[in-house]
């Protein structure tokens, strides 16, 4: 049983409770201008985590604001490296002005689970990582191609759990676009978190036992009801005898 859980929040995307959002996570990943985020928002968002004590990364994804960056893309890893490097170094730009230290990388959406499923793809995560924060920490799924890379890179990885997903039994998460794919009750997400914290454990899709060890769990600033899922779930850690703090 873990006794320390970080608790992080996908922020800067659009919505109107990121302030309220950023006093119960300890650790939030700022849309840097792909799916979401411009640099007014980034700005925004940034203060925000300074004033409130959470550690701040970035949060990069393919170019596609029309699809919130979820829709998958065929690009060239040199290009698609030019285009994330972008973006965090845009962001890069702005915490230093702010005086925040961005602590980690976390890909978004579909750029997420391609390289939790490709080597090419993680490599250029790898690449981005050396490039834009070379003593950063990355944030991904348990498994797949993309932790294996930063293992062999020597990049510090944190793994991370949904709170608000339902997991298939290969560790995949259920696609967005099937019916059930989102835990959509208060409990089942409290549930859910309070499992991958103390077992690293998560029942999944068709009801077995999947070994899911994290250090951070996340739930989507996007998910309707995200901020009481995120005082309950909070509440829930706590009164477990989980202590809820940042890994940086």
């Amino acid at each position: 049983m873990t006794g320390r859980i970080d608790l992080n929040a996908d922020l800067g995307e659009g919505y109107g409770f990121d302030g309220a959002l950023m006093r119960l996570v300890t650790s939030c990943n700022i849309a840097c201008g792909g799916h979401a985020g411009d640099p007014v928002t980034m700005r925004e968002t940034l203060i925000k985590a300074r004033n409130a004590g959470v550690v701040a990364g970035a949060h990069p994804s393919y170019p596609d604001r029309e699809g919130f960056g979820r829709r998958a893309f065929d690009v060239e890893p040199g290009h698609l490296l030019d285009l994330l490097a972008e973006q965090v170094r845009a962001l890069t730009d702005l915490a230093a002005q702010e005086g925040v230290r961005l602590a980690h990388i976390k890909p978004h959406g579909a750029l997420y689970h391609a390289a939790a499923a490709h080597r090419d793809t993680a490599e250029v995560i790898i690449r981005l990582m050396q490039a834009c924060l070379p003593d950063g920490r990355l944030v991904g799924p348990p498994t797949g191609a993309l932790r294996e890379a930063a293992v062999e890179h020597n990049i510090i990885y944190h793994a991370e759990g949904f709170v608000d997903r339902v997991y298939l039994d290969s560790g995949d998460l259920v696609p967005r676009d099937q019916d059930g794919a989102v835990l959509d009750t208060l409990a089942a997400r409290v549930a859910q978190a309070l499992d991958l914290a103390r077992s690293g454990r998560v029942t999944t899709w068709s009801g077995c036992r999947l070994a899911l060890p994290v250090q951070t769990l996340c739930l989507h600033g996007d998910t309707e009801g995200a901020l009481d899922t995120a005082r309950a779930i909070r509440r829930s850690l706590l009164g477990a005898g989980i202590d809820v703090v940042s890994l940086a």
